[in-house]
């Protein structure tokens, strides 16, 4: 065991000096971005495969960096991308034809594609770690002086691999992820002063749950429920509701014992979660308990940033994120931008713990997600509920956007405006999903797209990216970010796309697991429905 920590601490003391060599190389923001460089995208989801399971096609979901690929409209640009089974060609046509100003040919011949051929539910990262002659290509392939290495997320898998191939990774390093999971972002909102729901301490056991749950309930008396949260949960599938309602005869004394036996029947956001899978992963993950912030009207914003290598903190973006789930609690989609009358708060919460995180050595994509309410005045009371150190369902999109247009972000009003100066808005899902729409090959979408003209036209700007085709024909599941120049807009050209899919597949009458509801929502002052999760007619 000895031996394996020394081994630790080297790999980490090497994987640091290579991530300084990104400080030395990127003094700016402007540098980084321009910069010749060969691209290393290895789009390993290295979370707990228990939780990833949860996911429909969570496999592929190593597509969701495909936008990486619009990076090579700087033709210095090289870029190898690794994926556990071999991408469909038309899928990579289909990004590549988005390239501005850039001929296939060419854009085609930066581009390495490999692939472990291992379609086993392991992290990606793992799978190459296993082939040591799949490195070494790697290896020949890059420029060592000019690579970088980018991920979806950073473990120790991550770093053994950057260390492996001898090549820095762009990412928070993995001895700083604690700062990413439910109680460590409360530690850092504490410190910022940011506002937060009252919470407990993490704990690693269902009896010590019990104990924190009751504690906070001693403190906030008026509480109704509470979320019971996993501490490396993500996209809200590691949450579970305890209403407390059902508890309010049980005195002081046997609130625990009260708790302990309530934990069976928790509400758990993850369809087929039960209190026996969710407390097996406790004293692995973690948990917490935090009061559940109860309003009439509630929305759930979230700002995205960067450190660049030089520590500078930049903001990308704000976003009304869209929740489904049984209590609103799962990550279904987003629109950009969040609301006006909080987006300039967002970011200024936003920098706040940029900067924190920028202070204890953290690099790259983070974002924080917050719980708006708006109060008798009109106001909105906004919370933070935790920080994400990796890249996000926001991510894909926004980069998207930036990448086509190659326009910028406007921190005075958070506005996106193209190189023509047009303002843009987008709604993206990475859950549209029909049990109809199964059994739709990359070729038919692409046939669809054309029919229909639902692709993005780059003389107005607007239109559709696809992302997630590899889930289609398996799940019925695809992802999509659709871009206007008004929030009505963004909005039509979704419904278009839906309106499309369902007419060529028969499905009219037919309610899509993530499908545009009627329940409504402002976005920018105006009205506009949201994406809610809702029973499927078979």
């Amino acid at each position: 065991m000895k031996t394996q920590l020394i081994d630790l601490d080297k790999q980490r003391d090497q994987f640091l000096l290579l991530q300084n060599e990104l400080r030395e190389r990127w003094q700016t923001v402007d540098l980084f971005d321009r910069s010749d460089a060969d691209i290393l995208v290895v789009p390993s989801v290295t979370l707990d495969q228990r939780e990833m399971m949860k996911i429909d096609g969570v496999h592929h979901y190593e597509e969701r960096l495909l936008f990486s690929l619009i990076r090579l409209k700087n033709p210095q640009t090289r870029l190898v991308y690794i994926t556990s089974q071999p991408l469909h060609p038309s899928v990579i046509d289909y990004y590549l034809q988005l390239l501005p100003g850039i001929p296939f040919s060419h854009a085609r011949e930066r581009l390495l594609l490999l692939s472990t051929y291992d379609a086993s539910p392991r992290p990606l990262s793992e799978k190459i770690l296993e082939r040591p002659r799949l490195i070494e290509k790697i290896r020949q392939a890059l420029r060592p002086a000019r690579s970088f290495m980018i991920c979806y997320n950073s473990t120790h898998l991550e770093e053994a691999l950057s260390v492996a191939l001898n090549i820095p990774l762009l990412a928070a390093a993995p001895h700083l992820l604690y700062w990413g999971t439910k109680s460590g972002s409360r530690e850092i909102f504490a410190e910022c002063g940011i506002p937060l729901p009252n919470g407990s301490e993490l704990v690693k056991n269902a009896d010590d749950l019990a104990e924190v749950a009751a504690e906070l309930w001693e403190k906030e008396p008026q509480l109704q429920r509470m979320v019971v949260k996993l501490n490396e949960g993500f996209s809200g599938e590691g949450n579970a509701l305890l209403d407390l309602r059902k508890l309010r005869d049980v005195n002081s004394a046997n609130r625990v014992q009260a708790i302990r036996d309530a934990f069976p029947f928790l509400r758990f956001q993850s369809a087929g979660e039960t209190w026996e899978s969710f407390s097996s992963k406790i004293p692995e993950l973690g948990a917490i308990v935090e009061a559940f912030i109860e309003g009439e009207e509630k929305r759930s914003p979230s700002v995205q940033g960067r450190i660049a290598p030089n520590g500078e903190v930049e903001i990308l973006s704000t976003h009304d994120q869209i929740l489904g789930g049984p209590d609103g609690q799962v990550y279904l989609g987003c629109r950009f931008p969040a609301d006006e009358s909080y987006r300039l708060k967002l970011q200024e919460l936003g920098v706040q713990v940029g900067q924190n995180l920028a202070n204890k050595g953290a690099l790259e994509r983070f974002g924080v997600d917050f719980i708006a309410v708006r109060q008798q005045d009109g106001k909105w009371d906004i919370q933070a509920i935790e920080i994400n150190l990796r890249k996000g369902g926001t991510t894909h999109p926004f980069m998207t956007l930036k990448f086509l247009t190659n326009g910028r972000y406007e921190r005075s009003n958070g506005l996106f405006y193209s190189q023509q100066g047009r303002e843009k808005y987008y709604m993206a899902t990475d859950n549209l999903q029909k049990d109809r729409y199964r059994g739709l090959l990359a070729n038919d979408l692409m046939d669809i797209i054309a029919a229909h003209q639902l692709h993005f036209d780059s003389s107005t700007e607007t239109g559709t990216v696809f992302h997630l085709m590899g889930c289609l024909s398996q799940f019925g599941k695809l992802g999509l970010t659709s871009i206007g120049n008004s929030p009505q807009q963004a909005q039509e050209i979704y419904n278009k796309v839906v309106n499309a899919l369902d007419e060529e597949t028969g499905a009219k009458k037919e309610t899509s697991l993530h499908s545009l509801a009627a329940i409504p929502m402002t976005w920018n002052g105006e009205i506009t429905p949201t994406i809610q999760r809702v029973a499927e007619n078979p």
